[in-house]
């Protein structure tokens, strides 16, 4: 069982349970659930969760915003529901621009930590450069064997994109993810490089399409050359294109001969139709979207910084941001630099700063814990827990934030920062304004930048905001309770808890509660709630009330033995009830035949989230009366 199982099991039960889970997905901080009905997720209940630091929905996803430590959340995700990492789903409902983002996002999520790293890797090359050259501490070259070894490792991803980009817009879309791979590849292959091509006739294009160079020709149709390694759009439109191919050849090829029959159309029939439209077409479509960008930044470069640092939170909030990110790996890996995201760099260091401030002036002594790993998730670019857990819920120091990102932003901007690769996040992203030949003027303005920013969003919050509203709620705190009733699901006679002959019910180990000896065999539901656990011998249910509370019900002693056999279930796992409603039917005089107690322990099992739990003093119950009372 992984660190994360039983976090894991809430969140798959308040999503509406893994029959309501299309496909799952992660970024750095977020699982990025495909959900068939978005309304029988659970939202009030998962933003109140242990581990959960809140729930967005944007671009068609629904987002649990969990942390750092996201990826092994993930991976007891995948075990709760059997779901495989593979299973990146299609692309979204909804409207176009969730669909494009929900795209986006599917293809760039999966590799951004092996980007990042590369990126780093370039950029500590850069560094090393900068300090032979500018202090003559040691002799680091641009042509030594370190640096071009390192340099390979670094760049690798960057020249290769089209494969890893061909491997997940496969899973994206839903293709054979070996096509996906060999599709990228093809686009990599050296001798139909455009300067390859360029390179065989000396003397000009010997063809042309629409006004485009070509050099070559298939089946007499010309076909214009492109640079495709580094490239990042065209595969992502060939892929998808291929897609459509794979469910046509699978309705027509019969299934004995799918397996090596279907790659063979798919790629005959994707491969040539990309070269000679779809690659000329989405290319020279992203050359001119590149050309847009620049031209908005050249007309007020100080504009577009404080526009892109003041929202770019924002934009991270609803996962927007990632209409932005392709761009600049576009920019990188065509030319090696790019400014698109340059204005955005100090945002992270603004929330931070603003963290800082909160804390010297935090009332709540839980929140001043809450703040300290925010701080070092923030330093390191992850910025979700300060959002969500800290300046966001109290409004005014987010916007100081916004303020200072501003700041940096138009620094940024009117100083040329270029980022010459996509590094890490936060503090590991400064080396990415290293030029490769060494020149650090970009990583200084952005260090300046990011003081700047900082300096700015601490002042405002520390002199500026007061946490007036805290000291408020801990008053109204100390003299409000709050009261969950659970009412009796099974009709009969109250026994206490320690008489159980089940020695792990009677010790408390799971909780505390009570025992009830059935008159009638059937369960209802005690409140208004969710089923979080329904076992399949179905001689044990567990709900999650609206409020958070969570209840065992176990159907007499050692019943998994049945099998299921005399009892009937009447809801399934992850469905929303009503109190009163019927749960499970069981066939008393069945089971103690078989030699079985139907003696039913009812347990709160996060009984250590209340301040008192009180039972009912009544000996017999109905379906009608409080059972238990807890106080929280």
């Amino acid at each position: 069982m992984g660190k994360y199982q039983e976090l894991a099991e809430k969140i798959v039960a308040n999503v509406g349970g893994k029959e309501n889970i299309n496909s799952l997905t992660h970024c750095i901080t977020r699982l990025r659930f495909k959900l068939k009905d978005e309304g029988k997720a659970n939202d009030d209940i998962l933003k109140n969760m242990d581990g959960v630091v809140t729930v967005m929905k944007s671009g068609g996803q629904y987002q649990v915003v969990i942390g750092n430590h996201v990826p092994a959340v993930y991976e007891d995700v995948l075990k709760t529901t059997g779901l495989s990492a593979d299973d990146g789903g299609q692309a979204s409902g909804g409207s176009i621009f969730n669909r494009i983002i929900d795209i986006l996002s599917g293809c760039f999520q999966p590799f951004l930590g092996a980007l990042s790293a590369a990126g780093m890797i370039k950029g500590v090359n850069a560094l090393l450069v900068f300090l032979s050259t500018q202090f003559g501490w040691f002799t680091y070259t641009a042509t030594g064997g370190t640096y071009q070894m390192l340099n390979a490792i670094g760049d690798s991803i960057f020249f290769f994109m089209p494969v890893i980009l061909g491997y997940t817009a496969a899973r994206k879309f839903g293709l054979n993810t070996m096509v996906g791979i060999v599709i990228g590849a093809a686009l990599c292959y050296p001798s139909i490089q455009l300067n390859a091509m360029s390179a065989a006739f000396p003397d000009g294009a010997a063809h042309s399409l629409l006004g485009l160079p070509a050099y070559e020709t298939f089946l007499g149709i010309p076909w214009v050359a492109g640079n495709y390694t580094s490239s990042v759009m065209p595969v992502i439109f060939i892929v998808a294109f291929a897609a459509q191919i794979q469910k046509l050849a699978k309705k027509v090829i019969p299934e004995i001969v799918q397996t090596f029959f279907v790659p063979f159309f798919v790629l005959l029939i994707a491969l040539p139709i990309g070269f000679l439209a779809i690659g000329p077409i989405i290319g020279f479509a992203t050359d001119l979207l590149g050309q847009g960008f620049n031209s908005l930044m050249a007309f007020s470069p100080a504009l577009y910084g404080l526009l892109l640092g003041a929202f770019w939170q924002v934009l991270v909030i609803f996962g927007l941001h990632w209409s932005v990110i392709p761009l600049a790996i576009m920019q990188i890996t065509e030319y090696g630099m790019s400014q698109v995201l340059a204005g955005s760099f100090a945002a992270s260091f603004a929330q931070t700063a603003v963290i800082v401030a909160m804390f010297f002036k935090l009332k709540d002594k839980k929140l001043k814990t809450l703040a300290i790993p925010a701080i070092i998730s923030g330093i390191c670019g992850v910025t979700e827990p300060a959002i969500y857990g800290l300046s966001l819920p109290k409004k005014k120091p987010f916007i100081y934030s916004m303020i200072g990102a501003a700041v940096g932003g138009v620094i940024m901007m009117m100083q040329g920062a270029t980022a010459y690769q996509m590094g890490g996040l936060g503090v590991f992203g400064i080396v990415s304004y290293i030029s490769p030949e060494g020149n650090a003027s970009g990583a200084m303005t952005a260090i300046l930048a990011v003081l700047v920013a900082m300096g700015i969003s601490f002042a405002l919050t520390f002199f500026f905001w007061k946490d007036e509203e805290v000291a408020e709620e801990q008053d109204v705190a100390t003299t409000i309770l709050r009261k969950e009733v659970v009412t009796t699901p099974v009709q009969g006679t109250i026994m206490p808890l320690a008489s159980s002959k089940d020695e792990a019910f009677a010790q408390g180990v799971l909780g505390k509660g009570v025992v009830i000896q059935p008159e009638k065999g059937e369960v209802v539901a005690p409140f208004d709630g969710t089923v979080m656990t329904l076992f399949p011998t179905k001689h044990a249910i567990g709900l999650i009330s609206d409020n958070g509370l969570e209840l065992l019900i176990h159907i007499g002693l050692d019943t998994v033995q049945l099998d299921g056999e005399h009892f009937t279930a009447h809801v399934k796992q992850g469905d929303k009830v009503k109190r009163g409603q019927k749960l499970v039917s069981f066939d008393i005089p069945a089971i103690q035949a078989a030699g079985f107690s139907v003696e039913t322990p009812v347990i709160i099992t996060n009984s250590g989230d209340y301040l008192d739990i009180i039972e009912s003093d009544k000996a017999n119950v109905t379906c009608t009366d409080e059972l238990i009372t807890a106080l929280a």
